[in-house]
């Protein structure tokens, strides 16, 4: 299999080490990238094949695509390699429009598009869907959900003004809030009713709204999501309450504690160890997005569905919009 990589920044190149770990060689990838310096970089590290331009004969080259563009730079690509009946991967998305179009072209055309979910392939969520799921515990009541980082971490070797993350459309804690609700819809379900407020609060250097609280509504329990890019220290915790059990996860202790209020005891489960890139915070493990990658190349030879669709991601955005245009605050 052949695969082209098209945006070779930080998660291009990500994806460039999953493919190499999954055992595809570097002459089995193409990239290409409209930055030179991108281009001399992977070149000099990964030695793939690089794409001046992306012609009729580049499409022909290669089995599938891997999106890895700044999102507002996605739409064009997906509907190239949609035209060109290739399967693709893309990238945690920000941008709605357009996707409703892309989404009946590929579903009459029967071509896979696989939006990335990865903190589905996260072993905690992994080990706390299981758990819910079972329903050992009883419904849902409710959840609390923090997810906090701290934007100019993302990229400690730019300043944030020089990538997407600063500019309103793609600001960094708004990608973040469909990030983290892909996973939780997929454990939670799609809620009911969703509202909350979202500003900006930082005197970072970008004009985005860097903190997101969100209230979620569903059919018989209640869940809060709060989102931002100005936590000092990367922060994910979760308590997560159920009729016969309770559920805490704190990313930075690698393990899901769960109580057991039929046998009245704490059971922990312990994540597996992992391996982060050089440059990232610790707890971004790459196995999970190898494992993403890897369920998406299993989708293609098998024909089974990838764990995300675009219809799903369209939806998730849509509860990004909502949020962000129904405010239901009163003045005291």
């Amino acid at each position: 299999m052949k695969f082209l990589i098209i945006g070779l920044g930080s998660m291009g190149k990500r994806r460039i080490r999953n493919l190499n770990a999954l055992g595809y060689s570097s002459n089995q990838i193409y990239g290409f990238d409209v930055r030179n310096d991108r281009l001399a970089e992977v070149e000099s590290t990964y030695k793939i094949n690089l794409l001046k331009e992306l012609d009729e004969e580049a499409w022909k080259i290669v089995n599938c695509v891997i999106i890895s563009t700044p999102p507002d730079k996605h739409l064009p690509y997906l509907w190239e390699a949609a035209k060109h009946g290739l399967p693709m991967f893309v990238e945690a998305s920000v941008i709605l429009e357009g996707l409703d179009e892309l989404q009946m072209y590929a579903e009459d055309k029967k071509i896979l598009i696989a939006p990335s979910c990865t903190m589905r392939f996260h072993p905690s969520i992994q080990i706390i869907k299981e758990i819910v799921h079972s329903k050992k515990y009883g419904k849902i009541t409710s959840y609390y959900y923090i997810s906090g980082q701290f934007l100019p971490d993302w990229h400690p070797w730019e300043h944030i003004k020089d990538f997407y993350a600063s500019q309103r459309a793609t600001g960094g804690c708004r990608e973040i809030v469909p990030y983290e609700l892909t996973w939780m819809v997929d454990i939670f379900g799609f809620p009911e009713e969703i509202s909350g407020f979202n500003s900006k609060t930082s005197s970072l250097e970008a004009d985005i709204d860097d903190v997101y609280v969100i209230n979620l509504k569903h059919k018989d329990f209640l869940g809060s999501l709060n989102v931002d890019v100005v936590a000092r220290h990367a922060t994910r915790l979760l308590i997560l309450n159920m009729e016969e059990g309770q559920i805490l996860w704190d990313w930075n202790t690698k393990q899901v504690k769960l109580y057991d209020a039929i046998e009245k005891r704490w059971i922990i489960y312990h994540e597996p160890e992992g391996t982060s890139a050089e440059g990232y915070v610790k707890n971004i493990v790459e196995e999970m997005y190898i494992g993403e990658i890897q369920t998406f190349i299993k989708s293609i030879e098998s024909g089974t569905p990838f764990p995300n669709t675009l219809q799903d991601d369209i939806k998730v955005l849509e509860l990004l919009n909502l949020v962000e245009t129904s405010k239901t605050g009163v003045k005291v």
